[in-house]
């Protein structure tokens, strides 16, 4: 009888060992495309000629699993009946399985693009990517051209005539954007003045960790939160967001593997924290191209101003995740050749 109140307790602290060792197992979230939905995802589709406007963002023409129920009279829109088999995948996935379409959209032309055009790449990244200008033109945080206004004002015509023809219920859902003034101004002037649900209005949050490779380009370096509140009154930021850019430095230059890891943290992040199933990301090249790394799409450049969305499937995995190797942040590359030459005669 003495043993009973021993056995009790120790009964009690060996069950909460056991909820607190499973609470405490560890997990990641794997991510992967689903592919055969949209014509960025085939080997087939040249990245450089591609016009998402001229074919429905990309969205194959093509039956689905859910139109016998969904659709028996064959009266809705191809994105209707796309949204539909997305939300049967969500409905029937098991509780570590969930599906989100990402719109991603590279920022319009912006004037830094212009000046690595006019100088050629080696010069841009060997001297002028780390001068905020060349006294004529600023690209410390650069703006966009004219050339980038009419990109995203061609964008949201885009949207307009989707909303109005397609009639879809969720795609313009959730709106993220960097808080680099070019994709800051895209984002405005894409997405201002549709006719949004009304439970889905424009609002956009701005993160920290959806940016282009951090260091040395002044480009790539933020202006303050101050700057962004009073440009874009009307956008919100994530928690914890700094007055002042925390992460670029003048000498270092973040490496590819790591803006991967970086863009997988956001992902998680997303994925972990966002209930909307269609998210729209306003970014860049590199980020971008980073993205698609991390959910294992095939490799598609985007031009200025250019959209692509994906499937991602997002799967809990119990366990630790893949080991990566970072390199560490690198410097500016040696100039081989003169990048400020004398005009010739």
């Amino acid at each position: 009888m003495s043993f009973r109140p021993f056995l009790f307790v120790w009964t009690i602290v060996t069950l909460y060992l056991v909820i607190m060792g499973e609470a405490s197992t560890p997990s990641y979230i794997k991510y992967t495309t689903v592919t055969g939905f949209f014509l960025q995802d085939e080997p087939s589709t040249n990245p450089g000629s591609f016009d998402y406007t001229a074919v429905n963002f990309g969205l194959i023409d093509r039956p689905y699993d859910t139109d016998g129920e969904y659709d028996p009279r064959a009266e809705k829109t191809q994105w209707q009946r796309f949204e539909h088999q997305v939300f049967r995948y969500n409905r029937q996935s098991g509780r570590n399985v969930q599906y989100k379409v990402i719109f991603m959209g590279r920022h319009g032309e912006g004037y830094h693009n212009v000046a690595e055009s006019f100088y050629g790449t080696p010069a841009w990244n060997c001297y002028w990517s780390e001068k905020d200008g060349n006294g004529t033109v600023t690209w410390a945080d650069a703006h966009i051209t004219e050339a980038g206004v009419k990109q995203a004002q061609k964008g949201n015509a885009f949207w307009a005539k989707e909303l109005t023809e397609q009639k879809p219920q969720g795609h313009a859902g959730q709106s993220l954007t960097i808080e680099l003034d070019r994709c800051l101004s895209t984002a405005n002037i894409t997405f201002s003045g549709l006719h949004l649900p009304s439970k889905r209005p424009f609002v956009p949050e701005v993160k920290e960790l959806l940016r282009e490779a951090i260091g040395i380009h002044t480009c790539d370096r933020r202006s303050s939160k101050t700057y962004i509140h009073h440009t874009y009154p009307t956008y919100t930021f994530e928690a914890g967001f700094a007055e002042n850019d925390p992460l670029w430095r003048p000498d270092l230059r973040e490496t590819d593997p790591a803006t991967e890891a970086r863009l997988k943290t956001l992902l998680d992040d997303v994925f972990s924290h966002d209930d909307s199933t269609y998210i729209s990301f306003t970014s860049h090249s590199g980020a971008i191209a980073a993205a698609l790394r991390a959910i294992s799409h095939r490799p598609f450049s985007l031009v200025t101003g250019a959209v692509i969305p994906v499937l991602i499937k997002a799967e809990t995995v119990q366990g630790s995740p893949p080991s990566i190797s970072i390199p560490a942040s690198t410097g500016a590359p040696s100039c081989t050749a003169n990048p400020t030459p004398s005009p010739t005669s």
